[in-house]
């Protein structure tokens, strides 16, 4: 029997938090307009490996050019400890390469984003696109952690026909959308920053106000209602006691979106300061984690149909 918490069941959950830790600093760079800081050079920083006397934003664009080359490495070494720990056939080997490879679209989409300059002060629809590119692609990465530190904990592998199924399938599309939404907005707010709450509301009902500020009032609609519904998911999975985990992901489910849904009124109020931005980001990821678990536990091959079944 492989121990619930073994040495690669711990590395597999670092593995997970750093590359969140990876993706919040991400948002600070472009909350802060900083992704142009080393140029439209990729993989070099201003055509040099080393910048010379660089600016605050060249620091922090190549802080995060390492800190995620380095996350590339971390995932690596999460495929190796799958296959030399783990037997053949084991779910948790099939999660660890896919997240390698979503690990290495991640960095090509990045790159992307600097090689055609779609950064700082970008406005074209173009850079949206990747942005939404990026999220979702960030989303499959952080999901395929999720699963490899789920089935290196003892997690039981789960298909997704039968009742329940096509539910979750649902609700986790659902919170994708909200993300892509949010990416959006957060882009309009970091390129038509507002002085008063007065003067953005104003921006969003122009008729004139350039797409990426209409589109970002969208964003509490779709992601309120992405919010509840994943929350009625939780709320039905919990009718069934059979496991303790699947009881744990389904609070954490319900109280995170309670949080994100809070978070994102505060952020709303503050004008989206940089904080607050890698805050709301922060929980759309803990809830995008906790989604995943959720759905994993409840669609777990012996385990629990019978919540939906009751609960229906």
């Amino acid at each position: 029997m492989i121990p619930a918490m073994d040495r690669f069941a711990r590395y597999s959950w670092f593995a997970l938090a750093y590359n969140v830790a990876v993706i919040l600093w991400g948002t600070a760079v472009r909350a802060t307009g900083s992704g142009a800081g080393c140029g439209s050079h990729w993989p070099l920083c201003n055509g040099e490996v080393l910048p010379r006397a660089p600016r605050i934003e060249t620091i922090i664009e190549l802080t995060h050019r390492v800190t995620s080359s380095l996350a590339g490495l971390v995932v690596i070494g999460l495929v190796v400890m799958a296959f030399r720990m783990r037997p053949r056939g084991h779910a948790a080997r099939r999660a660890a390469v896919l997240s390698l490879v979503f690990i290495l679209t991640e960095g090509a989409v990045g790159a992307g984003l600097v090689l055609f300059e779609l950064v700082a002060d970008n406005q074209s629809m173009a850079r949206a696109m990747f942005m939404a590119t990026h999220l979702v692609n960030t989303f499959f990465l952080l999901a395929f952690l999720t699963l490899t530190a789920h089935f290196a904990s003892g997690g039981k592998p789960f298909r997704w026909r039968g009742r329940g199924g096509g539910l979750m399938a649902l609700g986790l599309g659902a919170l994708i959308v909200a993300g892509v939404s949010g990416a959006v907005a957060a882009l309009g707010d970091t390129l038509f920053p507002s002085a008063t709450l007065a003067d953005a509301l104003k921006q969003d009902l122009s008729p004139t106000a350039h797409l990426l500020i209409r589109l970002r009032v969208l964003h509490p609609v779709i992601s309120v209602a992405a919010g509840l519904f994943m929350a009625l998911l939780a709320a039905r999975a919990m009718s069934d006691p059979a496991t303790a985990r699947l009881a744990v992901s389904a609070r954490w489910t319900a109280g995170l979106v309670v949080a994100q849904i809070a978070a994102g009124v505060v952020n709303v109020l503050l004008l989206a300061p940089v904080w607050m931005q890698v805050v709301h980001l922060l929980l759309a990821d803990l809830l995008w984690i906790s989604a995943i678990l959720l759905a994993a536990q409840a669609l777990a091959t012996g385990e629990v149909e019978a919540g939906f079944e009751k609960a229906g």
